[in-house]
């Protein structure tokens, strides 16, 4: 017996569960039994040990972002029950397009109550005997009257779960500023803290337009090569720190990540890049008042040898007068 994971949900909930031979085709739809009832998931592939530890380790993180509030975990453990046949398919297509009616309708009854939240999206469960409502508010609200309204108008059981605004973007599906679909849509399971500090220390223009995504957060994909400037920027000071000398004022602006590099602007607005390895010593140099650029010179030379200088190269006119100068002597010797 073996463990699967499966998506099921348009929360995008995982889900763990054990099969044995024959296992359904990777990428089919099944019938599972889940904590919210029946319904249909995606079949994803086997996992490791390691694999499994490190899914349960990223879903129950504290610090993730974006959890359904109310709502049952990101993970959690299934049971198979059957692989989806052509009628299953068919039932949840249904619902899929009468869940756009029930959303309209939804949307009339919140009016005539006056709350202050916004009904993103809804969901049958595929036995249909549950039907979820996600909204998002700014503020606590006491919806229980609109409930038992929704539960008059569909007969059937309701349930509220409140989002964020990142989950509203991952509901709804859309294309993010880079052309693609939002990571968040189709691949990504959980949501990481971004801060406005990642952006600086990627040397990114923080500029709300271009780092912001379509749920007007800090894009997910900040912190996808972070880790990496995070490596560069350990031992430096913070960027747009400045170095104070008799010769004026050094400004950190950024890091290089392909050079391993830092990028310091000088007094006279001159734009160099100095190692990371090698910034300890040019702090000291340049506090020192000595030039970097001299320091760094000799210390590359080593003892005894002069640094290369490459041959000049000499026009047409110099060439001819050399020539006329070695023929005589070659005369001469005849």
């Amino acid at each position: 017996m073996s463990i699967y994971l499966a998506i099921f949900g348009k929360p995008r909930y995982l889900g763990l569960l054990n099969l044995e031979e024959p296992v359904p085709p990777k990428g089919s739809w099944i019938v599972a039994e889940t904590m919210r009832g029946l319904e249909l998931g995606l079949l994803g592939g086997i996992l490791s040990e390691e694999q499994e530890e490190r899914y349960r380790k990223s879903c129950n993180d504290d610090n993730s972002d974006g959890q359904v509030k109310g709502g049952e975990p990101a993970l959690q453990e299934i049971t198979f029950l059957r692989q989806a046949s052509p009628e299953d398919l068919a039932e949840g297509e249904l619902e899929r397009e009468e869940e756009n009616a029930v959303l309209l309708k939804a949307r009339e009854l919140l009016r005539t109550h006056g709350l202050p939240m916004k009904l993103v999206d809804v969901e049958y469960l595929l036995d249909r005997k549950k039907l979820f409502f996600y909204f998002t508010s700014e503020q606590r609200v006491d919806f229980r009257s609109f409930v038992r309204d929704l539960a008059k108008e569909f007969k059937t059981r309701i349930e509220l779960r409140q989002i964020g605004v990142r989950d509203e973007a991952k509901a709804v599906k859309g294309i993010a500023p880079c052309g693609q679909r939002c990571c968040c849509s189709y691949w990504l399971h959980r949501f990481t803290p971004i801060c406005i500090k990642m952006v600086k220390e990627q040397n990114l223009a923080l500029n709300p337009t271009k780092i912001s995504g379509i749920c007007g957060r800090l894009m997910c994909c900040m912190s996808y090569e972070h880790h990496m400037y995070g490596n560069l920027w350990k031992g430096l000071p913070n960027p747009g720190s400045k170095i104070r000398t008799e010769n004026g004022t050094f400004l950190l602006e950024g890091v290089e990540l392909s050079s391993e590099s830092v990028r310091i602007r000088t007094p006279e607005g001159k734009e160099i890049l100095v190692r990371t390895s090698d910034f300890p010593r040019f702090k000291e140099t340049v506090t020192e008042g000595r030039a970097w650029d001299e320091d760094t010179r000799k210390d590359a030379l080593p003892v005894n040898e002069e640094p290369f200088r490459p041959a000049r190269r000499r026009s047409p006119a110099k060439k001819e007068e050399d020539l006329q100068e070695k023929k005589p002597q070659v005369q001469e010797k005849k």
